[in-house]
């Protein structure tokens, strides 16, 4: 498929954005794929090129927050391989389900998302962390869920992440936003390596998409190494409002 210089003019500024907010927060894809359907990509290409800039950009990112320490890599392991196995079962799942179920479903946890870090103080447990096992356990858990939806649908993954990471899990804001990017990555990976395949990836525009991903997902994580939660609470907060928004739009013009 060509391309035209105003489809780059579109998309990459808007990568460079939603990779600084990724890289914080997550929820990076509810800017950047509405940018490629709005560049006037079909559907398919839009979600395949803009996995291609969202894994280049999340590499950076992990490789940046590994630099800086926060990264359990013994939590982190087996999360990898469920997110993999969850990231597997989601595509498949895409066939044969409608997006509506999972809209309804996201439809009705979004709001109760927002009541839950409008009224945390903090995202750091107040209570006792678990055994090192067993943290490994729940995060491997919620890594083969999240990485079903991120196959199927995608978008907030990382918010997900940190929310389940520091609720469930127990682990600090710290360790949840490393072992976010680690697990988002794997299922990144994933996805673009079937898109690959099936040769749906625009590769000159997936590539340029994604050198302003990374540049965005670094400054955001140099950011959040250097302000964390106060970054990551109100980015937060904006992301589930558009996602929920979003949702909404979509219900309606059905």
């Amino acid at each position: 498929m060509e391309t035209t210089l105003i489809q780059y003019l579109i998309i990459c500024p808007l990568v460079f954005i939603a990779g600084f907010i990724d890289a914080i927060a997550g929820g990076g894809g509810l800017i950047t794929l509405p940018a490629y359907m709005i560049a006037g990509l079909p559907a398919h290409n839009a979600i395949a090129t803009n996995k291609m800039g969202s894994t280049m950009g999340t590499t950076a990112a992990t490789i940046k927050y590994a630099k800086d320490g926060y990264i359990n890599w013994k939590h982190c392991a087996l999360a990898a391989l469920t997110a993999l196995a969850g990231s597997t079962l989601g595509s498949n799942l895409a066939l044969i389900l409608s997006d509506e179920v999972f809209s309804i479903i996201m439809a009705c946890i979004l709001p109760l998302t927002a009541i839950y870090v409008l009224t945390h103080k903090s995202f750091e447990s107040t209570k006792e962390p678990f055994s090192e096992w067993k943290t490994i356990i729940i995060c491997a858990i919620i890594a083969f869920f999240i990485g079903i939806y991120d196959g199927f649908y995608g978008p907030g993954t990382g918010t997900f992440l940190l929310l389940l990471l520091t609720g469930l899990a127990r682990v600090t804001l710290d360790e949840a936003a490393g072992t976010t990017k680690v697990i988002n990555l794997t299922t990144n990976v994933t996805a673009l390596t079937v898109f690959l395949i099936n040769g749906k990836v625009i590769l000159p525009l997936g590539l340029a998409a994604g050198v302003f991903s990374i540049a965005g997902n670094w400054l955001g994580a140099s950011a959040y190494s250097k302000k964390g939660i106060k970054f990551a609470r109100p980015l937060i907060i904006v992301v589930l409002a558009i996602f929920l928004v979003k949702l909404i739009v979509g219900f309606i013009g059905n």
